[in-house]
């Protein structure tokens, strides 16, 4: 039993680094969307090097088209466009340093989703200071995986939403778990001392 609660501690900690490391990728929010619907789109881009991310493309995906954009401060807003005048492709340039290791950005765009629209894949470039590019355009399993946007019913959100709200509470459910594990092994503690006294 106290081995058990030597490890838990570790183990926790695995938990929660593994979910940072599992999320430290560009993506878009939300991820998943009804068909025929105005959406606010957010791309999340983190920095994973130690030097600075000085621009950030996104590819317009098939099924949604880009309407507005959401300045943000510090860097330049520019789009590709097809001959119909639709964004094809959305480009930030930092004015600035750009952004610093340890640290993240949002874009937010508007986008109204097609009726006939299955999957939203955002293909992103990251480019860094040393002119080196990342790119996330891979499938889910890879290194580099593109965001993937699911396409649902209105069922399918509402119960979506649902489990949105259970998942997250796990931060709390864990953090309630190794309290009343402390407790238990405070008072087995205890125990133990009265009894060899």
């Amino acid at each position: 039993m106290k081995k058990l609660f030597t490890i838990f501690p570790a183990v926790l900690a695995f938990m929660f680094l593994w979910a940072g490391i599992a999320s430290a990728h560009v993506t878009v929010d939300p991820n998943q969307v009804p068909a025929d619907s105005w959406q606010k789109f957010v791309i999340k881009v983190p920095n994973e090097k130690d030097i600075a991310t000085t621009k950030v493309e996104v590819r317009v995906p098939d099924g949604a088209e880009v309407m507005s954009i959401e300045p943000v401060n510090g860097w330049t807003f520019n789009a590709q466009k097809d001959q119909n005048g639709k964004m094809t492709s959305l480009i930030w340039t930092a004015e600035d340093k750009g952004l610093l290791a340890g640290q993240f950005i949002e874009f937010p765009i508007m986008a109204k989703v097609a009726k006939d629209a299955k999957s939203l894949q955002w293909k992103a470039y990251q480019t860094y200071s040393d002119g080196s590019v990342v790119k996330w355009i891979g499938p889910e399993d890879s290194e580099h995986p593109a965001s993937v946007t699911k396409i649902v019913t209105a069922t399918d959100q509402q119960t979506a939403s649902a489990t949105s709200d259970q998942t997250s509470q796990w931060p709390l459910y864990l953090s309630i778990t190794a309290v009343v594990l402390s407790v238990i092994a405070l008072f087995i503690s205890l125990m133990r001392g009265r009894k060899t006294a």
